[in-house]
């Protein structure tokens, strides 16, 4: 698996409350997670971090197990990101510096011939094949309510002033309400995992043009999508995670 990960603190804010990973288990299950934190002073940095840290150790659990089915990873996934909620909410129940902390998750868990995908809030999942680019969550915001019932167009919606109001995040309650689904996974596939400080500065058109080209390499492609947020303003933390199964060319091109 290639992969790339990537996080820029923009051009405007003073902290970084975006958090990023990616990495594989002993049995080959590849993990990857952006969240994009929330709340007062320090805490939404604080809340980012948290997650990451117990996905990654719910998901490190089940390290050794191989064969897993694609419903076993559904639940790895959901519990894993579930674990991560349980632990910003009992630090924000603690501790009055943290109160009303949290953040978004986007996870993708690749197994074998299948991609799953968690998440909660509004950073996204892309799939990039076959010359095109399909968005696999959906925001859990205000404006993608609002698009969804007809009271706003997609345009309107990107230039709404309440765009970053989530309806739905981590560490938030005590329980939360995790999107998770499964997809076809074939060499030469990308995903995308991103913050919204990616894709309220980038095109979607923008994205498939420098994820489909043939002339960067996944490393150059991450650089270059964090470049395209900071010229288009930089407005907020930038962050995003490239993931490709290597196909045996490229597997072949690497070992030389």
């Amino acid at each position: 698996m290639l992969t790339a990960n990537r996080s820029n603190i923009g051009r405007v804010r003073q902290v970084n409350e975006d958090e990023s990973w990616v990495g594989q288990l002993d049995n080959g299950v590849t993990l990857a997670i952006v969240a994009d934190g929330m709340g007062g002073h320090q805490a939404g940095d604080v809340a980012s971090s948290l997650a990451v840290s117990s996905f990654r150790q719910a998901l490190e659990k089940n390290a050794g197990k191989s064969n897993l089915s694609v419903e076993e990873c559904r639940m790895m996934i959901r519990q894993a990101i579930s674990e991560a909620n349980e632990a910003i909410y009992a630090l924000a129940s603690k501790n009055e510096s943290y109160h009303n902390m949290g953040t978004t998750i986007v996870a993708a868990l690749i197994h074998d011939a299948h991609a799953v995908i968690g998440h909660v809030g509004d950073s996204r999942a892309y799939k990039v094949a076959g010359g095109g680019m399909e968005l696999l969550t959906a925001d859990h915001s205000l404006v993608n309510e609002l698009v969804k019932s007809g009271q706003l167009s997609l345009e309107e919606a990107l230039h709404h002033p309440r765009r970053n109001v989530l309806t739905r995040a981590i560490g938030t309650d005590s329980q939360v309400s995790i999107d998770v689904q499964t997809m076809e996974w074939s060499s030469g596939d990308v995903l995308l995992l991103c913050s919204d400080g990616l894709t309220n500065m980038v095109s979607e058109e923008q994205m498939l043009t420098t994820v489909s080209s043939g002339e960067m390499d996944l490393e150059a492609k991450a650089d270059h999508l964090i470049q395209l947020a900071l010229e288009a303003g930089g407005d907020d933390n930038v962050t995003l995670v490239l993931l490709q199964e290597a196909s045996a060319a490229m597997r072949e091109e690497r070992s030389l």
